[in-house]
């Protein structure tokens, strides 16, 4: 005998009203006009809304012209916001094209825009994209505007020109040692005056150890029986040859350099052309000592003007990083909603894995941020001064360790380079002696803040450990 099927509930009979079949419920659609595009290094994949366009799913060349059709096309069947991932360098190319056609881009991490389970495609990428910001669940990445995104280029291409030009240091370097030339026992840098005069005169074929002593400053502590020793070198034509082609690269990546410096000067220029001069004084230099490889020209005039405060106020940021942090946050953070948005923006705050009330994890995120890595090497010098921030750094180095002290300093320093830029705040050191001060009190109070306990007892009580 066969077992009789049961009967459908009447909710769902050919002949039950409509009013009572259940509805099919999902995301409510918050971007109608919203496309996604899977980014690629020979295609993009367009996606739209199947209430859109006959075809909602199109491919287009990674071609310049074909980025155009698609940018149209996006236009014609009403888009005005589009999103994709940030795949290499591939999208800037899309993003610039289709921000001139006047759409709304959004460039997505591709962390939080997981892919599709199951068989993956080009396709179904897209279409996931394009639904996932449909329903308002994609965040938009940091982009800085037009002319911060073109600051931010030249500054990258100078920081390159001086890594490649390192490199020729070192290779100078090993030039003068293979033909024993101990240059470094008498001058600490090759690259200063002396040092380059006496490299030039090598590389003309400069041989005589007097001649090569006479061109070192006279403020050089070494003696005159030092110097002739170590100018007095083991000659060969393939090590002078070697000398030769590196002392060239190095002073055509000097020349790159000073190119991105005019570019720099006239990017910054533009920008304060609508931008009035603040009235107050800018305040007094912090250090008066030149940075090695800075801008040539006057960076504290310029972004006094542009972000209408001193940024060099805050120890541990000079005129040169203050331009670069400028440069990579753009002049308004309001983007970020508070202080603590930044910081873990730059994964300097502590993660935040909880599961069942417990913490699994409080490890900062790893990071490539340019931002991030400009303030721990600020962190690590702000260490070594008399300040409440070298004091703060200290004080966490012993407790926790050098690299979390980092950590923490150069949030700090994110924080107050934050108030500066959001909401003009001029910052005053309290001194590294009012620091400790401060946490001198508080360890004198008990925890429910009465009958403050004196400063020798306790000290007594340490010295007992």
């Amino acid at each position: 005998m066969q077992a009789k099927s049961a009967a459908p509930p009447s909710s769902q009979r050919p002949g039950a009203p409509k009013s009572s079949r259940p509805k099919a419920s999902g995301l409510p659609i918050i971007h109608l006009f919203a496309a996604g595009i899977d980014i690629g290094s020979r295609f993009h994949v367009a996606a739209v809304s199947p209430e859109l366009a006959d075809q909602p799913v199109q491919t287009f060349q990674a071609f310049t012209g074909d980025v155009v059709r698609m940018a149209e096309w996006l236009v014609s069947v009403g888009i005005k916001t589009v999103v994709m991932e940030s795949t290499g360098v591939y999208w800037v190319a899309a993003f610039e094209v289709l921000e001139s056609k006047g759409l709304e881009v959004v460039l997505a991490n591709a962390r939080e825009a997981r892919a599709v389970p199951g068989r993956k495609s080009d396709v179904n990428d897209a279409q996931w994209l394009q639904r996932l910001h449909a329903c308002g669940l994609l965040r938009a990445s940091f982009r800085p505007g037009r002319e911060i995104a073109a600051l931010r280029v030249y500054l990258r291409a100078r920081e390159r020109h001086l890594d490649y030009a390192a490199a020729h240091i070192q290779h100078m370097q090993k030039a003068l040692t293979l033909m024993n030339l101990q240059v470094h026992h008498v001058l600490s840098d090759i690259t200063g005056v002396s040092g380059m005069k006496i490299l030039r005169a090598i590389v003309a074929g400069e041989r005589d150890a007097d001649v090569l002593s006479a061109l070192i400053d006279s403020r050089c502590k070494a003696s005159h029986d030092v110097m002739l020793a170590a100018l007095n070198g083991n000659y060969q034509p393939e090590h002078v040859f070697a000398l030769s082609q590196a002392l060239a690269l190095y002073d055509f990546y000097q020349r790159c350099v000073a190119e991105c410096d005019a570019e720099i000067e006239k990017a910054v220029a533009l920008m304060n052309l609508s931008r009035e001069i603040p009235e107050a004084p800018i305040p007094k230099p912090k250090h008066r000592t030149k940075q090695p490889n800075e801008v040539n020209f006057d960076v504290r005039a310029a972004m006094y003007q542009l972000t209408g405060t001193d940024l060099t106020q805050i120890h541990g940021i000079g005129p040169f990083l203050a331009l670069r942090l400028v440069a990579e946050c753009g002049t308004d953070l309001s983007r970020w909603k508070t202080a603590k948005h930044f910081t873990s923006w730059l994964t300097l705050a502590p993660g935040c894995k909880i599961s069942g009330g417990k913490v699994l994890s409080a490890h900062t995120r790893k990071s490539s941020n340019r931002v991030t890595a400009h303030l721990r090497l600020a962190a690590v010098t702000v260490g070594r001064t008399q300040t409440a921030l070298g004091a703060f750094y200290r004080r966490l180095a012993a407790r926790i360790g050098n690299a979390k002290a980092v950590t923490a300093t150069a949030r700090k320093i994110a924080v107050l380079f934050y108030n500066a830029m959001r909401y003009g705040m001029n910052y005053v050191d309290p001194g590294a002696n009012h620091y400790e001060q401060q946490l001198r009190r508080q360890a004198c109070r008990r925890p429910d803040g009465s009958h403050p306990v004196s400063a020798e007892r306790i000290q007594g009580h340490q010295r007992l450990r």
